[in-house]
């Protein structure tokens, strides 16, 4: 049988880039078959470092069966993960994120979370030794994770295991991490092929908080401009997602990179309530700044309050 391997929906690079590494650590190292999958359609970025590695794009997964032998990376939130997830048999998780519970497996499996910014660092040390086989294209799909999901070194997740295995795997690569790293994020900004809908839904959670259902929705650009050119239509789009997806709410916020701030939208008062009583900040418009958030995982979500 052969082993799926897939992270949350809505891919990012890291649940587009993780799946593809540990399927070749399962395949070529451990002699067990598996192939990466995705939960949805991969972001620009992702989209990019798949061209640049020349990856092949991992195949949709609707859904899972109990014929399935399946593991997860990049997530353990079931909200995040296919609809028959609990009849599949899961047999091992690896990730940084907190914990949601919900998650329910067949017998006892090998399940790693850890504090460092992206799942692939975890990755690498997991392979011990087996991590210098990785050839080129891992490699550079491993250095891609990192650098997504730290923001190249800024965001406060970065820890100095990322920095160092990142700057490690750039040396093997001749790579220059900040000439990369831009072409990256240039890459994530080009979202110009997207309706409103789909970047309100592009790089997004589900999470419940103090009773309430949030889509917790970001967008990391170097260009918030253009996005903020196209205000009015996300503004009417949030509350349609928001009613489409069974949510009460979606909470949306476009990150720059280079200001290193968060923009907040403001479509309602309850979500102007949440705004000003997890952020201590005044609202008076519909959008506010909120000067150096950048991480949804350690800064916008531990701080949310309805």
């Amino acid at each position: 049988m052969t082993i799926k391997v897939f992270g949350h929906k809505s891919p990012d690079t890291d649940s587009t880039g993780s799946p593809i590494i540990w399927a070749w650590y399962l395949t070529e190292c451990r002699g067990t078959p598996a192939e990466p999958r995705l939960l949805g359609d991969p972001n620009t970025e992702a989209l990019f470092v798949l061209r640049h590695w020349n990856l092949d794009r991992p195949e949709l997964l609707e859904d899972v069966s109990a014929s399935d032998e399946v593991v997860i990376v990049d997530t353990n939130n079931i909200a995040e993960l296919p609809a028959s997830i609990n009849d599949a048999k899961v047999i091992e998780v690896i990730d940084h994120h907190m914990l949601q519970g919900g998650l329910k497996t067949k017998g006892p499996i090998n399940f790693t979370v850890r504090p460092v910014a992206c799942t692939a660092t975890i990755m690498y040390d997991l392979m011990g030794a087996d991590a210098e086989k990785m050839p080129r294209e891992i490699k550079g799909a491993m250095l891609s994770c990192i650098l997504s999901d730290t923001l190249e070194f800024r965001s406060p997740t970065t820890t100095d295991v990322d920095r160092e295995l990142a700057e490690k795997l750039a040396a093997d690569l001749g790579i220059n991490i900040r000439d990369y790293a831009s072409d990256m994020f240039a890459a994530k900004s080009d979202v110009s092929s997207y309706s409103d809908s789909e970047l309100l839904r592009m790089d997004s959670k589900s999470y419940d908080i103090d009773g309430m259902k949030f889509r917790i929705s970001v967008l990391e650009t170097t260009s918030p401009g253009t996005l903020l050119a196209r205000k009015a239509g996300l503004m009417e789009d949030l509350t349609s997602v928001a009613e489409d997806d069974g949510v009460d709410h979606v909470l949306f916020f476009i990150i720059d990179i280079l200001s290193e701030e968060a923009l907040m939208f403001i479509q309602n008062d309850t979500v102007r309530r949440v705004a000003e009583k997890s952020f201590g900040v005044s609202v008076p418009g519909d959008i506010v700044a909120l000067p150096g958030i950048v991480s949804r995982k350690k800064q916008i979500i531990p701080a949310l309050k309805v």
